[in-house]
């Protein structure tokens, strides 16, 4: 099984190249980032050390520095060596120490290409811009989308909106309640409690918590700040509230569209639409099975915009462009892509909504879009909305 063609071809040419840039993988957790760095490394003659921070208990400068030195011993006559360093971010004052061996390699001409893995996005973008301007590539790792689950597991459509974009839990659908306990306690919890906790000051860890939950039962929805408070009863404010979604967002798990507006102001003070980044975030919560989800018009049209959004915005990481949603007196648009010059709107008929479409008419009179598309329902196909990406849509 090939994973992420596209990313491992990325990832083998910039480690063939001459030139040497620290290479930096980050993505959510559970798609596929180990595996793919170490099918790259098969094809490369070149030798490899990789060490995980995961598996010591507290990883510092001197199990970092002990891991650089091994992969500099890699290095043959006349070649190079590999260095990969999983779970970067779990080791103590990580940017620094790999900037000053990193540069202690390049006075010394020592030729050891180096590769970092984390599931921490924030604090790894954190970390980069701090201490290694002018050092690193990032290479983003998204969730699966449904074409590489479809070739991989041989997945159909209603498996995808269902199931999600999770590689490593492909194996366990045929047991619906083992699959839902790997989601939840495999990657929820592990991602809240690790990647996101443990990692950064949050003063409400169980307001954290409950915006999560909040945001899977109103993923496709629009919610104000205010009214999220009034649902988790808690007195904090809105800025509290932005922040933890912020963090949810950088770990890969839900994240809050703002409203289009060319004027970033008014984007920034619009109340967000919720949208799990994978459907399994929802499903694994949920006591309907795969069957009753489909006969639940409601819950399903829920999970297919959802599914939807979550193509849309893992599609775009690392693209300039951007994922909104519009509103304006009573009239929406599901979805709006814009990359500063041009948008395409998308409105998603999931069997929720009427066929009238005065959000998108009015949308289009106010700011005349590159392109109008209907999903679903007597427009395109979802099938094959979730199979190309949404790059072509922005092409001429």
């Amino acid at each position: 099984m090939e994973f992420k063609r596209s990313t491992c071809n990325i990832l083998f040419l910039r480690l063939k190249e001459p030139r040497r840039f620290i290479q930096v993988l980050t993505g959510p957790r559970q798609t596929g980032k180990t595996t793919l760095v170490r099918q790259v490394m098969a094809q490369l003659d070149t030798p490899v050390h990789y060490a995980s921070a995961d598996e010591p208990p507290i990883a510092g400068g001197q199990w970092l520095e002990e891991q650089w030195e091994l992969g500099r011993l890699k290095i043959q006559p006349g070649k190079e060596g590999i260095l990969v360093l999983d779970e970067v971010q779990k080791i103590t004052h990580w940017s620094e120490g790999v900037k000053r061996l990193w540069d202690e390699d390049t006075a010394r001409e020592i030729p050891l290409k180096v590769v970092l893995l984390g599931s921490a996005r924030l604090h790894i973008q954190t970390g980069l811009t701090e201490s290694l301007a002018g050092r690193f590539e990032i290479i983003p790792v998204s969730h699966w989308s449904f074409d590489e689950m479809r070739k991989a597991f041989g997945w159909t459509l209603e498996q995808y909106i269902y199931f999600g974009g999770y590689p490593g839990s492909a194996s366990l659908v045929a047991d619906c309640q083992r699959w839902s306990r790997y989601i939840i306690e495999s990657l929820i919890e592990t991602t809240i409690s690790r990647d996101i906790l443990l990692m950064t000051r949050v003063d409400k860890p169980a307001l954290l918590r409950r915006l999560f939950q909040l945001g899977c039962d109103y993923s496709g929805q629009i919610l104000s700040y205010q009214k999220m408070l009034g649902q988790l009863q808690d007195v904090g404010n809105t800025t509290t509230l932005a922040h933890y979604l912020d963090l949810l967002s950088s770990a890969g798990m839900l994240t809050g569209l703002m409203k289009f507006s060319q004027r970033r102001v008014r984007q920034r003070s619009s109340s967000p639409k919720f949208c799990v980044l994978n459907t399994a975030l929802i499903t694994a919560q949920s006591p309907l099975s795969l069957a009753e989800a489909q006969q639940d018009r409601n819950f399903w049209g829920r999970l297919v915009e959802s599914a939807i959004g979550a193509h849309l915005l893992n599609s775009v990481v690392g693209t300039n462009i951007e994922v909104f949603y519009w509103r304006e007196r009573g009239m929406e648009v599901d979805f709006i892509l814009w990359d500063g010059k041009k948008s395409v709107a998308i409105e998603v008929k999931s069997g929720r909504r009427k066929e009238v479409l005065a959000g998108m008419e009015a949308f289009s009179d106010h700011f005349h879009p590159h392109r109008k598309l209907l999903v679903g329902g007597q427009g395109m196909p979802l099938e094959e909305f979730l199979l190309n990406s949404p790059l072509r849509w922005m092409q001429d």
